[in-house]
Order: C-alpha cells, then structure tokens, then sequence
C-alpha cells in the first residue's frame, strides 16, 4: 500500500515549483501525495520567509500537528520542515520542536530521499529503544556545490498550466529581504536543460509555462550546444527560442522581475512573441525614490515609469501587477503620497500590499525611525482600497469583451471548468471536462469578486453538452 504524503506550501510560485519537486522525489520511496494531513505517513511544510511572523506561524502549525498526531496514536509519522524559514532558522527550529524529523533549505530538497530513509531507519530504532528522542533531528541547510536541479525528475503528467525553475537566488540585497541568505546567490539554469524539461511539461499536458526565478530577468543561462566558451543567453532569447521551438506550447510567462534587468530586448519581446502574455509582474515596492534608495533597490521612480511606457508602447494591452510595501523604517507621509500618486499613475490590475515587518539579521531590521504600527495599518487600508478599486475596474473591463481562455481544471460545481485569460484573471464557464487544455473563445459576461464569468463563444466541433448542461437547457 502507498504510503501519503501531506505538503503545505507557503508563499511564493517558486515554494509551490519545490513543492512539486519534492512529490517527486519521493514518489519512489513509495509516497503518493494526498489532500488530507490526518492521513498522511509524511507531512512536509514548506515554508516562506517573507511574511510577518513567519516562524512563529510554522511553530503553531508544528505544534497543531504534534497534537493531532498524538490524538489519533500515529507518532511514526515522518515531519519535515523546508524552505526558507527552515534555512533561516533551522537549528532553532531543532531545539524548539525536537519530534521534528528533517529540517532542509531550498538549496538541499534533492537530499530528501536519502534524509527520508534516515528517519524511517531512526523510527524503527525507536520500536526497540523507547528511550530514544522521538525526531530524528535530521538538518541540512548547506549551500551545496551540485545544483538540485541536476536531480530532478519531470512527472508523466503535467497541469495545463505549469512551473518551470529557471533562476535561483538574488544578488540586489534589498535591505528589507531575507532571499540573498536563504536562496543564495543568483543562478541561472543551462538553456538546454530549460529547453528539455520545457518539452517534458508540454509533452505531458501543459500549455503554459511560467518561467519561474527570484529574479527571474536576470537569467543568464549558459548557452546550447557545449560551446564552452561562457557565452550565455538571456530570458528574452530563452523565451524566443521556447516560443519557437515547442509548437504545443500556447502560453508563455516570467515572474519575478527586476526593473533594474528589465532590458529592451526584453521589452521587445513583449511585442513580437505572440505566446508571451500580456501581463508583468514588475514590483516597485515605494513611489518615493528617499525610500527606494533605503531599500537598496537599485532602481527610482523615473526608470520605473520609463519601463513601463516601453512596455506599453511595445505591447499597448499589457497589463501590470506589483509589490508594495508601506512603513518602512524612515517613511513619511510625503513618501507615502507619492507611493499613492504612482499608484494612479500607472493603475495596476492586480498587486500585493503588506506593512513594513523586520526579518531578523536584514539591514532594515536595525534602521531607526520605525514606523509605528498603527500609523502602518492605515496607510496600508488606504493603499489596498485604491489597489482593489483598480482591480475590480481591470476586471469590469472585460465584460462583453470577448477573450481566448486556457481552461484548466473543473470547478466548484458539476459541467463548470476554471480557466485563466492572456491577463492572468480567473474565468469560470460551462464546459465539459474533455475542454480542459484548450484555448477557448469566451465571452465575459459578469464578475466576481476576484474572478469573471463567460460564455463559451463558439464551442469547438468535439464539444459534448454535460448532463448539467443539458438538465439546465431543458429548465
């Protein structure tokens, strides 16, 4: 019988990538993932580092789990701890939670088989010595000098719309982030072994790929074909070259980016790469150029504005989303105002907003003038009000618009799928599963709260009425 395994997954694209990697690596250790933590023989969390408390909420999550495990007698069950606060924070992690198994960075997860086997070998010893620690205190969060990308595997079956790693690690330093220490430094992936596990995805059911990097624009991956002279191709060539070469490949698109990386080549491509969608991830972090040169961002106002009228002029329907962060130590309320006047400068359609919060041992965690909380919390409201009131005008935009949707997975009810539009919105519609991986002609007819609803169209020739549909038809 298979054994399950249980993942959490905080945080960014680039946790969920790992997470899928780590399904892999196991699945011949007899793993088979599952939904429910309560039925797991392995539980992994695989943290972020970003967020506010971030260990303090994977210490709960730990604690909720020992009890749970206690409660239904199942203290055999393998627990591990990956990602960035495990690479952060990993000997304490030991020492606070001792029934722990594995504790893993990011940099390690493809030393999980050989850690899994320990810890199994350590839970069978328990069988006959009690007296042993219950965790097998297992911790690995050095910086190796193999690359983990050169142990994975690519699954038989892909989700329509997949992850590929590209870029790994960060050297901006901003002095607010933790990445450059938990990440690393920056590393591209070889073009080849891109261009491979690409094909691999397609050929197992993807349709599109996102290209996944801490700094994702920054990719300098050495080129094809041996050449060893150190020559290396950056992501706009990449993204030419995967447009070009994988025929079944519909949609392309990159997260995160760097405005300092953001070259015009780049931008070009934006314009001539017909599978590249049109929407950017691009954070900003401040509209005060005061503020951006505290945060190391390498980077001011005006470059920013630039980039974006360079992208829209190659791409006029490009749409952005970003990131913001408000009180950083130092912040006035003049800064504030002109991160608010950007704001409706360049209206995004979707971004995410968080108040100022300090990573232990980041430069930013030591700054004076602190901004206090509540002061933070306020500028935060206002900023989210104005952020999702130009949201929700993006996405009214597209009723009665009619948009090519990628349907990817049912949805909630019987005979209704879940599709995403070149912008990246969520559209529900009534459709068959035998729909799911086809772009679809949808007409927007209504909207939720974060999604839109439509209408297929024209259904294709192979289009089959479900029995929802036809029981709808005849009401």
């Amino acid at each position: 019988m298979a054994k399950k395994l249980f993942i959490k997954t905080y945080g960014c694209q680039m946790n969920v990538y790992d997470s899928a990697r780590m399904v892999e690596l196991l699945a011949p250790l007899g793993y088979a993932p599952t939904d429910e933590a309560g039925e797991a023989d392995m539980v992994i969390l695989n943290t972020c580092h970003i967020r506010e408390k971030a260990s303090e909420k994977v210490f709960s999550e730990l604690g909720r789990l020992r009890a749970e495990r206690r409660e239904r007698g199942a203290e055999n069950v393998i627990v591990a701890v990956a990602g960035c606060v495990a690479q952060a924070e990993g000997a304490e992690i030991i020492r606070r939670a001792p029934d722990v198994d594995i504790v893993l960075g990011p940099q390690t997860y493809h030393r999980l088989p050989e850690m899994v086997a320990r810890a199994t070998r350590a839970h069978a010893a328990k069988q006959f010595r009690p007296d042993l620690p219950r965790g097998a205190g297992l911790l690995d969060t050095e910086f190796p000098a193999e690359s983990k990308f050169d142990f994975l595997t690519v699954t038989n079956e892909s989700p329509v719309s997949a992850f590929l790693a590209i870029q790994e690690g960060c050297d901006k330093f901003c002095t607010f982030c933790v990445v450059p220490y938990t990440r690393g430094a920056e590393f591209s992936r070889p073009v080849a072994r891109v261009i491979d596990e690409a094909r691999a995805l397609v050929a197992a059911g993807a349709r599109e790929i996102t290209l996944l990097g801490q700094n994702v624009n920054a990719y300098h991956g050495e080129a094809p074909n041996g050449s060893g002279d150190g020559s290396t191709w950056s992501l706009s060539r990449l993204i030419r070259e995967l447009a070009d070469r994988i025929p079944d490949l519909a949609r392309i698109r990159y997260t995160t980016s760097h405005p300092r990386d953001m070259d015009d080549d780049l931008i070009a491509a934006h314009g001539d790469v017909p599978q590249l969608m049109p929407f950017l991830h691009l954070p900003v972090q401040s509209g005060a150029d005061r503020v951006l040169e505290a945060m190391n961002r390498q980077h001011g106002v005006d470059l920013y504005r630039r980039i974006v009228d360079k992208l829209r002029a190659a791409r006029p329907d490009l749409a952005f989303s970003s990131d913001f962060i408000v009180g950083f130590p130092g912040e006035s309320a003049k800064d504030f105002a002109a991160t608010m006047a950007l704001v409706n400068e360049i209206e995004f359609a979707m971004a995410y907003s968080f108040k100022y919060s300090p990573r232990p041992g980041t430069p930013a965690s030591s700054m004076e003038l602190q901004v206090p909380e509540a002061e933070q919390d306020a500028r935060l409201q206002e900023l989210q009000a104005v952020l999702n009131a130009q949201q929700q005008a993006f996405n009214r935009a597209a009723v009665g618009r009619v948009l090519p949707v990628l349907l990817e997975k049912a949805g909630r009810r019987d005979g209704q799928l879940v599709g995403k539009s070149p912008h990246a919105q969520a559209v529900h519609v009534d459709a068959g599963r035998e729909q799911i991986g086809t772009v679809i002609e949808t007409r927007i007819t209504d909207l939720g709260r974060f999604s839109l609803r439509g209408e297929i169209e024209t259904p294709p020739a192979n289009f089959r009425p479900t029995e929802a549909h036809l029981m709808e038809a005849s009401a």
